[in-house]
């Protein structure tokens, strides 16, 4: 039986590639036809395109739990969204509506439910967002990451909640570490220190990192994906130029990996990242050792700090609190990881353990039942 699924959310990579991961699944084991529906100018247009994946787009506007003149436009944009996401989806007419997440998958959201369309909406990280907390509302399933997961959502949602873990693309784990240090240019000597600021990057990562590197230099080779947003900031250029060229095959600097991350992945024996949930997960699920630098409130809603607590609480990773952040910090907590494979080593079996079982064919499954089995009663 063929037939379609929308599949919406985006803002960031976090709400992206753990809806490819199930995207890929839907269509290879039960022959589904996917198109996402997502916001005009997001990062998810560029990143769906490069997977093949047809692509509608919406009006979104942000969800904000602050004060700002922008909720006045956006406040706008989000009916405007929902006329323009029961267009497109009286067109498509899709048999399910899978959210992954993000301000982008509410009007869409909103629109199946209108439909009558059945929606299942997965959470990544420790505690939902606004817009998942609204999407729950509409949800014929909540799919959520953690056991602690459940206690974060109304009572009224729990029922209808199932823990199956994160979405994580298959490419993840087939990278393989002698392709990456080939494509990287790394000699497989030293240890190898990967650094990610997230799919739009992190400024304050990158600072770190040009003062910590030449001490790093000296015990490891690093690998730093700069991120797409600071051109200007970015160790790829002024950096690389001052490092790269002073200590060839020992800094590599990109602003973003795109088909051969899992590779560069595969390579590194420790990687620097910020909590988000899909970052955690990929880590997780190929088991390397990790040090988290969560977004501090002030940045975000607080879910990058409760994911690293959880992390920590789990012994999966050693974190570095946004109080803290300095170089020398970092140094720190980054050095003891870089010289001591047997820490790595622990690291990495508690997150093998953490992420085992196929969550993407969990929550691919839960999505094809909405099909075969009619949308299901409501629980609340």
């Amino acid at each position: 039986m063929t037939y379609q699924v929308v599949i919406t959310g985006g803002g960031t990579g976090g709400h992206v590639f753990p809806g490819l991961a199930v995207a890929e699944e839907l269509r290879e084991r039960y022959a589904a036809e996917v198109v996402w529906v997502g916001s005009r100018t997001g990062i998810e247009r560029r990143i769906v395109n490069e997977y093949g994946l047809p692509y509608r787009a919406v009006s979104t506007g942000k969800l904000r739990r602050y004060f700002s003149v922008h909720n006045l436009v956006d406040a706008v944009k989000v009916p405007a969204g929902i006329i323009e996401a029961l267009v497109a989806l009286g067109r498509l007419r899709p048999a399910v509506v899978f959210s992954k997440g993000g301000y982008v998958a509410v009007p869409v959201v909103v629109a199946a439910r209108i439909l009558g369309i059945p929606v299942v909406a997965h959470e990544s990280d420790f505690d939902p967002g606004l817009a998942t907390r609204i999407s729950a509302q509409f949800a014929e399933r909540i799919l959520v990451a953690y056991d602690e997961s459940v206690e974060q959502f109304a009572p009224s949602v729990r029922p209808r909640i199932v823990v199956t873990g994160n979405p994580v693309r298959k490419a993840i784990a087939g990278g393989q570490a002698a392709r990456g240090r080939t494509y990287l240019g790394l000699s497989g000597e030293r240890p190898v220190v990967l650094f990610l600021g997230g799919s739009l990057g992190s400024m304050q990562i990158n600072e770190i990192v040009e003062t910590a590197l030449p001490q790093l230099l000296q015990i490891c080779d690093v690998v730093h994906q700069t991120g797409e947003r600071e051109p200007q900031r970015s160790p790829n250029s002024a950096l690389r130029a001052s490092h790269g060229s002073v200590h060839p095959g020992r800094y590599v600097a990109c602003p973003f990996f795109s088909s051969e991350f899992a590779d560069v992945l595969a390579a590194a024996d420790v990687v620097v990242s910020r909590s988000g949930a899909g970052t955690i997960w990929e880590n997780l699920s190929v088991g390397k050792a990790s040090l988290l630098i969560p977004l501090g409130s002030d940045g975000s809603r607080g879910d990058q700090l409760r994911n690293a607590e959880l992390c920590l609480q789990r012994g999966v990773a050693e974190v570095l609190w946004p109080a803290e952040v300095s170089a020398e910090r970092l140094l720190d907590r980054l050095v003891p990881l870089v010289v001591d494979p047997e820490k790595r080593a622990r690291l990495s079996h508690r997150a093998r353990q953490l992420a085992e079982g196929d969550a993407t064919g969990r929550v691919a499954a839960i999505v094809h039942e909405q099909v075969a089995g009619g949308a299901l009663q409501r629980s609340e």
